[in-house]
């Protein structure tokens, strides 16, 4: 990362807080440069290709603009470029701020951006790493470009609404419409879906109460197949049961050679052993609990024997309710507890199926109130448009008759565009450069020039009026905007800009002498060879190397003294405002 260094900044500065500082390195056909600005009207001048736009472009690179590995210098691993914002303490940079996690250090910003030569790239804010996307948020307090590629924007209809949604201040509403767009048509969108899957819902809406009547015919509990199955095995040796549980009973208790009697019989030899020898008597008390455990067991056996039976009938009964539950098993699940889950689940598809309708009635009534709030809301939208379009209007106009444009109309129109995020508009604008010619729209009848001063004229309306920049002021970049004008346009553009500077810091590129005498600040751009390569350098003009700057621009690579003088001419103009 870049470590510029901070230098008290003088009182110029201090009036409107702006750029400060720009550094470049290994940037297109910059090598190294390193150019300090001010506050006020900047201009940079030099031949053509010389690298004006190169500096703009890279001064858009901390602004979020695009990287790539084409703008690093041959030869070099990466290019660096880095610059000092000084910005006010207001809530609204604060709060641009905080929302990016970042702070001022003594009320100056460190942006920075480094394109390595594979076309990665990384930025930097206040020394910590953020995205590009945090970059293009913070331009809304730092500043903007605007070039001949932005006139393109004037053609774009899309591009229009923006501008007059800017102008207009409509953001707060434009959320809100947009929110609104965005009920109605997810609401518009389930309704849509709803009837859709009618036909498939009612053909599954068959199955499913197919399936519930079959599950509640049988109406099978948890554990119950379990029980069955024992029941059954019980009912289907009930002879054998018999036999055995009646075998055993006479083994333990019921011969005389049974168990218990045995049993019976040693207790009494040990009782006699034990009144010879006492250690015996232990022997005596486990056999006492063996017998009460024998005729436990025996009175157990005597009762299952009474309860055991034949029962053909009952043995079918637990046969066929077997069968149901495991043809259920089959079809719905491999345990009881599988087909009760699956049970519920098609009884509360089959409620569903069966409440469509009153869920096509409420979606209907939903989607209606969202149309109604979107309708109501795209109508104050379009009421705030209408009202800034005519103040928009009046404001271009007066703006291009100071631009020698004194009888051109513009206009912007209204259709109707379908229901959208953005309202219900659309717009275009038009404009009649000649009096008694209907509006047309702009690239039908504007030419190079007239475009530029309407670019303008628009770009003086807008400035200051977008969120949450408001009221904050900012370095504004005019790249080449003066294309296709001359003479006394070019000079009441200069002054135009001038008067744009004394709110905004204005850097503009510009091969026009009449706008550069208005400047209050002079770089000239320039290529320079050493040991056999071209790299770009940027020096700060005054005095009599200013005055022949604007003399070469005025006549070209051969300086007469007739440029010289009108150079001179042009500089007490611009001093005097």
């Amino acid at each position: 990362m870049f470590h510029l260094a901070r230098t008290a900044p003088d009182r110029a500065i201090m009036a409107v807080k702006m750029l400060v500082e720009l550094l470049v390195e290994n940037y297109a056909v910059i090598e190294r440069l390193r150019v300090r600005f001010r506050a006020g009207f900047h201009v940079l001048s030099g031949e053509t290709g010389s690298g004006k736009s190169i500096v703009v472009g890279a001064l858009g690179l901390l602004l979020g603009g695009r990287a790539s590995a084409e703008m690093v210098r041959t030869g070099a691993e990466r290019a660096r470029v880095a610059g000092i914002f000084e910005l006010p303490d207001t809530p609204a940079v604060r709060a641009q701020l905080e929302s990016a996690g970042l702070a001022l250090e003594e009320g100056e910003l460190l942006i920075e951006r480094e394109i390595l030569s594979n076309g990665k790239s990384r930025a930097f804010a206040a020394s910590r790493p953020v995205t590009v996307t945090v970059l293009k948020d913070l331009a809304a307090i730092l500043g903007e470009i605007h070039g001949q590629h932005d006139q393109q924007r004037l053609f774009d209809m899309s591009g229009q609404l923006d501008m007059l949604d800017e102008f207009a201040r409509a953001e707060p509403l434009l959320d809100e419409t947009g929110r609104l767009f965005a009920d109605w048509n997810s609401v518009t969108g389930e309704l849509e879906q709803l009837d859709r899957t009618e036909q498939e819902r009612l053909r599954l809406a068959d199955l499913w109460s197919y399936q519930v009547r079959e599950i509640e015919a049988v109406a099978p509990k948890p554990g119950e197949d379990e029980s069955l199955e024992q029941e059954k095995r019980r009912l289907q040796n009930v002879t054998r049961l018999e036999q055995n549980a009646s075998g055993a009973f006479e083994a333990l208790y019921d011969s005389p050679a049974s168990a218990l009697s045995q049993m019976r019989q040693a207790r009494k030899r040990i009782e006699d052993l034990s009144r010879i020898d006492a250690s015996l008597e232990p022997l005596m008390e486990s056999l006492r609990g063996a017998e009460a455990q024998t005729e436990d067991v025996s009175y157990s056996l005597r009762d299952y024997l009474g309860k055991l039976e034949a029962d053909p009938a009952r043995l079918d009964q637990v046969e066929s309710r077997l069968a149901a539950v495991e043809k259920l098993k089959r079809k719905y699940g491999a345990t009881i507890p599988a087909i009760l889950t699956f049970y519920d689940t098609i009884r509360r598809q089959l409620d569903s199926a069966e409440n469509a309708e009153s869920l096509r009635v409420e979606l209907k009534t939903k989607a209606d109130q969202a149309a109604a709030s979107f309708r109501e809301a795209a109508a104050r939208l379009s009421h705030l448009r209408q009202e800034a379009a005519r103040k928009l209007e009046k404001k271009v106009e007066s703006e291009l008759a100071s631009l020698a444009m004194e009888r051109t109309r513009f206009r912007i129109v209204f259709s109707d565009a379908g229901w959208s995020a953005g309202g219900v508009d659309a717009i275009e604008f038009l404009i009649s450069p000649n009096l008694g010619e209907e509006p047309r729209p702009l690239d039908r009848v504007a030419s190079g020039g007239e475009l530029s001063r309407v670019a303008l004229a628009l770009k003086t309306c807008l400035i200051g009026t977008s969120k949450p920049a408001r009221g904050v002021p900012r370095t504004l970049v005019f790249d080449e905007v003066d294309a296709g004008i001359g003479g006394r346009v070019a000079e009441t553009v200069g002054r135009r800009l001038r008067q744009i500077s004394a709110s905004n810091q204005v850097l503009c590129v510009t091969h026009l002498a009449q706008i550069a005498g208005f400047a209050d600040h002079h770089y000239s751009v320039e290529k320079r060879e050493s040991k056999g390569r071209t790299a770009a350098a940027i020096e700060e003009l005054a005095g009599e190397a200013r005055t022949r700057e604007i003399g070469r621009m005025l006549s070209g690579d051969h300086l007469t003294p007739e440029a010289i003088r009108h150079a001179e001419q042009l500089l007490k103009l611009g001093a005097a405002g």
